[in-house]
């Protein structure tokens, strides 16, 4: 990937671990807004029952095909990683020949049970960063949508939760930042991947909150800064 990366040329997202709610949610709003969608699971046969599902919640959408990890990754112009952090360095190693030259998206959180308020980095410093050590330096590796609920993903209302994107070049970081948009939410350039340690690590204490509170829906909103949606 070139810092010349066109936003333009991202027609086909392959979600991998798409079966679980994250993937899911994402999945349903890149095929509301007109992507193509593929769902990718270790098992097909999982993989279209997810299918099935966001189908019966799109009603006439029907981009969306239901596909090994592989074969998604394979067939994606942009690939999303939204597998729990126990199989995270796993997949990414099973995967990094069918990622090469394309961009990442990495929704990993290093979440350590039974301690998930409790910030625990892996040894390279972020699940983003274990993910570039394994892919090498062609794959662009983004780190997003990590304080964002399933909950609200899957429903048809405005998120009160920013995204914040870093890792990648600034090129791929724009890719991103036009997912963000397309799925309903508010995204910023968070910087290198570096950062991601901090965007990673501010979800087991958005946990801590939802159980402190007893919701779900604790996030995060940048201050400050003009924002798109008070124009």
């Amino acid at each position: 990937m070139t810092e010349n990366t066109e936003v333009a040329t991202i027609r086909t997202i392959a979600i991998l671990g798409g079966t679980g709610k994250e993937g899911k949610g994402l999945g349903y709003r890149w095929a509301k807004a007109g992507y193509r969608v593929l769902i990718g699971s270790r098992s097909e046969e999982k993989a279209r029952a997810a299918v099935e599902d966001l189908r019966g919640m799109l009603g006439s959408v029907q981009d969306l095909a239901a596909l090994t990890n592989d074969e998604a990754a394979r067939q994606a112009d942009l690939v999303v990683l939204t597998v729990p952090f126990g199989v995270h360095k796993t997949m990414c190693e099973q995967l990094k020949d069918a990622v090469q030259g394309k961009i990442l998206i990495d929704v990993a959180v290093p979440l350590v049970p039974p301690k998930v308020t409790k910030v625990q980095m892996p040894p390279a410093g972020s699940a983003a960063m274990e993910a570039k050590e394994v892919l090498g330096d062609a794959v662009q590796v983004v780190a997003a949508f990590q304080n964002i609920s399933y909950e609200h993903l899957l429903k048809d209302e405005k998120i009160e939760c920013d995204v914040l994107v870093c890792g990648g070049n600034k090129a791929s970081r724009q890719v991103v930042l036009k997912l963000v948009s397309d799925a309903g939410l508010i995204g910023w350039d968070a910087g290198v991947i570096e950062n991601s340690v901090v965007v990673e690590g501010m979800t087991s204490i958005l946990i801590g909150l939802n159980k402190q509170f007893g919701i779900e829906s604790a996030g995060i909103r940048i201050t400050g800064v003009p924002r798109p949606d008070e124009n």
